[in-house]
């Protein structure tokens, strides 16, 4: 089997990399995997950390999401803000928090 098969690229991110009327990603898809498998990694990393933090501070589950998003949009050498974005989602997917609606001001 090719390994390319073997990836699995959510639509939810692989449509970051959709350009209005485009239906095919602008990345390449060793790229596009590349880029997915961080931005899951990181999510999952999270997953303790922002729990923590809401807990500890009393704060809203949003508002948890929305520091965390905030710190990934301060560096975006690592992550763009469109993945900042879906890294957080991700994040209160698998917290079993809502899911934001749309990126903070």
């Amino acid at each position: 089997m090719y390994e390319e098969n073997q990836n699995f690229v959510p639509e939810s991110f692989m449509m970051l990399y959709v350009k209005p009327g485009q239906y095919k990603p602008s990345l390449p898809r060793s790229e596009l995997t590349q880029r997915y498998e961080l931005c899951e990694d990181m999510a999952n990393l999270l997953m303790d950390t922002v729990s923590t933090q809401q807990f500890q501070l009393g704060i809203a589950e949003n508002d948890a999401l929305e520091k965390c998003w905030q710190g990934l949009i301060a560096e975006p050498s690592m992550v763009n803000p469109e993945e900042a974005f879906w890294v957080v989602c991700r994040l209160a997917e698998l917290l079993s928090w809502p899911i934001p609606e749309s990126h903070w001001n």
